[in-house]
């Protein structure tokens, strides 16, 4: 089994919504291209490279703990008995980091066949990625 774990700095961030001209084409805004570059450069730069197959996806989406957040609140979020609800969505940032890897991880995100995507509190905010092929 072919396994590779990469890491995205920085908040997690999801795929913006489509935008449309007035001729009713859809377009991805500049800032879910310019976020879904950075992941294919995550990627690529940490040792990724293309697969075949079936692929499995492990997402693990760190959000950055709120200064004003009390002692007792703060460690309720380090040991996770406090989870973030907090935008964005898990799916928007699972979207966001498929659509990324197109081309560059695998030829189409269909040959993703399982995905398993969790949101965590923490220090240092950053998307860990676990891309295998099955």
């Amino acid at each position: 089994m072919i396994v590779i774990r990469f890491v995205i700095d920085g908040e997690p961030r999801g795929k913006g919504r489509p935008r449309f001209t007035k001729s009713g084409h859809a377009f991805t805004d500049q800032k879910t291209r310019d976020y879904e570059k950075l992941i294919g450069y995550c990627y690529k730069a940490q040792g990724g490279r293309m697969l075949e197959g079936s692929i499995g996806i492990t997402i693990r989406a760190y959000y950055k703990i709120p200064k004003n957040d009390s002692k007792k609140v703060r460690e309720a979020k380090l040991t996770e008995e406090i989870r973030p609800t907090k935008k964005p969505d898990i799916d928007n940032i699972t979207k966001a980091i498929l659509d990324g890897l197109n081309d560059i991880a695998y030829k189409d995100d269909a040959q993703v066949t399982n995905i398993c995507a969790s949101k965590h509190y923490s220090d240092e905010p950053r998307v860990e990625v676990i891309v295998s092929r099955i």
